[in-house]
């Protein structure tokens, strides 16, 4: 179900990759439990494709996702080694540490406009909207970050460095309601499409890494490259 696939029209390539979207049956603890039973049967995504120069240690990042009528869902386990976590305000420079990242375009008409919603390991969140990429973009303020659960299973600030191999998660709940300030959403249901793309870095960590789920075919680590999303479908 891992099938790369491209398509290039007019310079513009894009991903085929698929990923299912389940609807929540009943409710959710945002714990950070990976192994909780509201996810033991949905299918992981994995983020196995690198950017950049091979690290000494190549982390193990899975993500999965649900939706229900209000939200969508997203949990990440990393298996890792090397884990830093120092910014502790919103919108600071999170992937400096180590961080998971979930990319979104939420409305169908304007794939090119996303969400970057990057979280490091002590749970500190940034989320700008963004219509081009790394030059238009509104960041969130932090009554509208509030509203985004997040659930980290390491503690807020890790410094120095967890030089051992760890496995560490973050659950996040995205309320759809904040999104609408920003752009039209085309909301989840069975059949609706949104692009996006999943990644885990660290770029200052003492094991700087790169790596994504839908496939980036670039010079430099960049994951602000929209035409390179993958698909998530809802089911």
């Amino acid at each position: 179900c891992f099938l790369f696939l491209t398509v290039f029209m007019c310079d513009t390539v894009y991903s085929q990759l698929t990923y299912g979207v389940s609807a929540l049956s009943g409710k959710i603890k945002i714990d950070g439990k990976w192994d909780k039973p509201v996810w033991q049967k949905v299918k992981p995504l994995r983020i196995v494709n690198r950017m950049g120069d091979e690290p000494r240690f190549r982390p193990i990042t899975e993500a999965k996702m649900l939706y229900d009528k209000a939200n969508v869902y997203v949990i990440f386990r990393v298996h890792d080694k090397f884990v830093k976590s120092t910014v502790t305000t919103y919108n600071g420079p999170v992937s400096t540490d180590s961080c998971v990242e979930f990319f979104f375009s939420p409305n169908s008409a304007e794939p090119g406009h996303y969400f970057n919603l990057e979280v490091n390991a002590g749970g500190t969140p940034l989320i700008f909207f963004i219509t081009k990429p790394r030059a238009e973009f509104t960041k969130l303020p932090d009554t509208l970050i509030d509203k985004i659960e997040i659930a980290h299973s390491l503690p807020s600030v890790i410094n120095p460095e967890i030089e051992q191999e760890v496995t560490w998660t973050i659950e996040c709940r995205i309320p759809l309601e904040m999104l609408k300030q920003f752009t039209n959403i085309t909301m989840p249901q069975r059949g609706v499409e949104w692009r996006a793309n999943f990644y885990k870095t660290g770029s200052e960590t003492s094991n700087p890494h790169y790596y994504t789920w839908s496939p980036v075919s670039y010079h430099e680590p960049n994951f602000h490259l929209p035409a390179y999303f993958g698909k998530i479908t809802f089911n």
